[in-house]
């Protein structure tokens, strides 16, 4: 009984974890970083196809464009990658 709490409570864990919690590549330095989202996503490592270019997000591929703005909602609207 003990062994199927503990297992239980391991798994709440890593659930919270993953969904509250992820990994965004810096858009210039190209360092990794582990923040706190602002809501539940499955997602969990960010990234900006842009990086420091001067490209525009129109001129990206529609998966790299939603990829861009997800990274601009959960790490550059929040104040990170700066």
């Amino acid at each position: 009984m003990k062994k199927a709490v503990l297992a239980i409570v391991a798994i709440l864990i890593i659930l919270v974890v993953r969904l509250w919690f992820g990994i965004y590549l810096h858009d210039e330095f190209g360092e990794t970083h582990l923040f706190l989202k602002h809501r539940p996503t499955w997602k969990w490592e960010f990234y900006s196809p842009l990086g420091m270019s001067d490209l525009r997000i129109e001129d990206l591929p529609k998966e790299k464009r939603n990829e861009q703005l997800l990274f601009e909602e959960f790490v550059s609207s929040r104040g990170m990658s700066r």
